[in-house]
């Protein structure tokens, strides 16, 4: 009779268990940010890399048609691959290059830009992700293009290349 009960109690509880897990696996709990094209970027406050003081995005978007905000890091083997297209667009007027270094450490950063060029005007912090992640960004490297209005026109998962490097230019003409 205690082996019914214990084979039953067993059994419920695999039922439990199996119940669980296979609802978990309908259930996905990865991050995926939404679809931003059209949305207006929402104000922040930021670290700046250099100074390390407090800056309003208010402050950053301000002057220009249109800005590219890039999010990057020194570790990042993309990064690297996409920085020559970044240097080209910095010779464009009309488009303002802001960085976000992503989970970085300071020191690494700054040696990447001595090695490579610093294309950006203004760099953020963003040490534990969060900034990235309110923009709508889930890696590095990631791009967005705004306009004027900070209406965010283009996200660009993965790094730049020669196709994105040109509409980013259809764009911004």
């Amino acid at each position: 009779m205690k082996n019914k009960y214990l084979l039953i109690i067993f059994g419920i509880f695999f039922l439990f268990c199996f119940t669980v897990f296979f609802k978990s696996l309908k259930n996905s709990n990865a991050y995926k940010p939404e679809i931003i094209n059209g949305k207006i970027l929402s104000p922040f406050v930021a670290i700046d890399f250099y100074s390390n003081k407090k800056i309003l995005s208010e402050d950053i978007f301000n002057d220009r048609d249109f800005y590219l905000i890039n999010i990057w890091a020194s570790w990042c083997m993309p990064c690297r691959a996409e920085h020559n297209y970044l240097i080209e667009l910095k010779k464009q007027n009309s488009l303002k290059l802001v960085g976000i270094n992503y989970k970085d450490q300071i020191e690494n950063a700054k040696r990447f830009l001595n090695e490579f060029e610093n294309p950006y005007s203004k760099i953020l912090k963003d040490k534990n992700g969060t900034l990235s992640i309110k923009l709508g960004a889930y890696g590095v490297p990631e791009t967005f293009i705004i306009n004027k209005k900070k209406k965010i026109i283009k996200k660009i998962i993965g790094p730049i290349n020669e196709k994105t490097y040109n509409e980013i230019l259809k764009i911004i003409k």
